[in-house]
């Protein structure tokens, strides 16, 4: 195990995001952590936030990083770790290295995916600085390596057990009010194909997610089918609770191996029905711990199939809830992981 460690946690933080339930899987594990918010840091002007996400400049990406060597001077932490950081500087991590601190990257996006997203301008430049990179894509272990990162491991997204739990003892469809359901972004086809669900076949297709739902929907299926917004934490939780099937899509535009949610679904201990991927059949058995679909014709027929059976969702469901336990689907098995690769890298430092 070891000591425990001082750990420089520097993130977007809030109740929502996930790397502030990768802050409390540290905790838990034992570990000191001495966060700081980017989201201090950034402008408060709407239109300013948009250009400074884009170009990462500005004043804004200086005070974070003399913060950063602020405290870390102050604080003397073992590690320094960033968290889908996008505004730090290589010279920060230079120097951060020079004071004897290692640092590692967790990024959960692709920087190197076909989508293109702005804003990684800085974060390319880090690469080579990083001693070492957390990523959750077996392709991004060669894009990291060939922009000189020192070293890439790959790791899977997580629930966090103090939010993704079963619902009450006895919960059954008379709890459920959703149907087909699916809580998310709009990436990718997603519209299109709720909609047909919907629309061609029927079935009782609820959607919550961000305000892009509203654009992407037309106006009748975005008035049939989109509904309370985003959802978070218990709201979150419980939705997943309500629904009768949990729809789980890879988001191809970012290159998806698995996706979190359903790893949050089967913590909830909701039926789960995600698109067959390599990764996440290796993640649970198909037809006993989650069901799968490849395609539109394929998950009309699942749904068909599973929709009435409350019966075998219920025991399919159980069955997921106890292999994400049981394998370490959770922040603290998979946080772990992490911290036991940075006590190697600083016993290595040490022993030089």
């Amino acid at each position: 195990m070891g000591k425990p460690l001082r750990i420089l946690y520097v993130t977007g933080l809030s109740p929502n995001d996930s790397s502030q339930y990768r802050l409390w899987a540290l905790e838990r594990l034992g570990h000191t952590v001495i966060p700081i918010n980017a989201y201090d840091y950034e402008p408060e002007n709407a239109l300013l936030r948009k250009v400074f996400f884009r170009l990462q400049a500005g004043p804004w990406v200086a005070r974070l990083n003399r913060d950063i060597l602020a405290v870390a001077r102050r604080e003397k932490p073992d590690v320094f770790w960033a968290d889908k950081l996008l505004s730090l500087q290589p010279k920060t991590l230079d120097k951060l290295r020079a004071m004897g601190i290692p640092s590692v990257s967790y990024m959960i996006d692709n920087a190197f995916g076909p989508r293109k997203d702005p804003g990684w301008r800085l974060y390319m430049q880090d690469i080579p600085h990083f001693d070492l990179h957390i990523v959750q894509r077996d392709k991004n272990i060669a894009d990291y390596l060939g922009r000189g990162a020192r070293a890439v491991i790959k790791i899977q997204t997580a629930y966090e057990p103090t939010v993704h739990f079963p619902p009450p003892e006895g919960w059954s469809d008379k709890g459920r009010d959703r149907g087909v359901s699916f809580i998310g972004t709009s990436y990718d086809d997603r519209p299109e194909f709720l909609t047909r669900l919907w629309q061609e076949f029927g079935f009782p297709v609820v959607i919550s997610g961000d305000s892009q739902w509203k654009k992407r929907l037309t106006p009748e299926a975005c008035a049939a089918l989109y509904t309370n917004g985003e959802l978070f934490l218990k709201e979150y939780r419980e939705g997943i609770w309500r629904s009768k099937i949990n729809l789980s899509f890879l988001t191809h535009s970012n290159q998806d191996e698995f996706v979190h949610k359903s790893f949050e679904i089967a913590a909830c201990q909701g039926f789960l029905l995600a698109e067959r991927s390599p990764g996440h059949m290796a993640r649970f058995v198909e037809d006993e711990e989650a069901v799968f679909f490849t395609g539109f014709d394929e998950c009309v027929e699942k749904i068909r199939r599973y929709l009435p059976d409350e019966a075998a969702r219920e025991r399919i469901a159980a069955a997921g809830r106890a292999r994400a336990v049981r394998d370490g689907y959770g922040n603290d098995a998979q946080v772990g992981v992490i911290v036991e690769r940075l006590r190697a890298i600083l016993e290595a430092r040490s022993a030089g």
